[in-house]
């Protein structure tokens, strides 16, 4: 049975940063023969479900959310995590649906959703697993930091291309063994073989550039 090439991170239009539409998101992950896609856009889950209407063998619905810590990666999420709470609250809320649990980039230090190691230190029993390659990193020292760290703890790694444009889509996968839920995700993921690519620091523009025009309504009525 062929292995799935599965993306961890990614992004539409209901992030923040992101202008992807759902079914452009679709289209190329198509193109790119991916899948599975966990859509993880921040602290909704809207986004994912219009992309699942559009392929539901493809898409999973995720979310990466805030918490007061850092930020948390989460996959088969049937129930949206508001941002700002705690990591044991979050993570409590998405044990009761059942979630798929990893950790964002956790040691960018360059980002917001990053985390200091003692705070780390004290969900790692709750979560299935930290991401270890993030493409936008744009310090390797942080995803080699990431690595080394869930090798020392006997924790799995994920990774993901972290793509807020289709053409990140796809960048960094995990091929994984046949799937169906977040029960048989963990049984699997620790088998998985990473295929990485980094991604320059130019990438970071086209989330800027949407952030930017989020911020002065340009062009965006369209609906998710």
């Amino acid at each position: 049975m062929s292995l799935l090439r599965v993306e961890f991170h990614c992004h539409t239009i209901a992030s923040k940063d992101s202008l992807t539409k759902p079914r452009d998101l679709v289209t190329a992950a198509r193109r790119k023969r991916l899948d599975r896609v966990i859509v993880t856009d921040h602290n909704t889950i809207r986004g994912a479900q219009a992309a699942q209407v559009i392929d539901p063998e493809l898409i999973i619905v995720g979310e990466e959310i805030m918490t007061t810590q850092g930020e948390i990666l989460a996959a088969f999420v049937t129930e949206e995590i508001p941002a700002h709470l705690t990591p044991i609250e979050t993570i409590r809320r998405l044990r009761e649906q059942n979630a798929f649990i990893s950790v964002s980039h956790p040691f960018d230090e360059l980002r917001s959703g990053g985390w200091e190691e003692k705070d780390l230190l004290e969900i790692i029993s709750l979560v299935d697993a930290i991401e270890v390659y993030n493409s936008r990193c744009m310090n390797e020292a942080f995803n080699w930091r990431a690595r080394e760290f869930a090798e020392k703890h006997h924790l799995a790694g994920t990774v993901g291309s972290d793509a807020h444009a289709t053409f990140e889509l796809g960048r960094s996968v995990l091929l994984l063994d046949q799937f169906q839920g977040p029960d048989e995700l963990r049984n699997v993921i620790r088998n998985g073989r990473p295929q990485t690519r980094w991604s320059p620091p130019w990438f970071h523009l086209t989330s800027r550039y949407a952030t930017l025009r989020k911020k002065l309504k340009i062009g965006l009525d369209t609906p998710i």
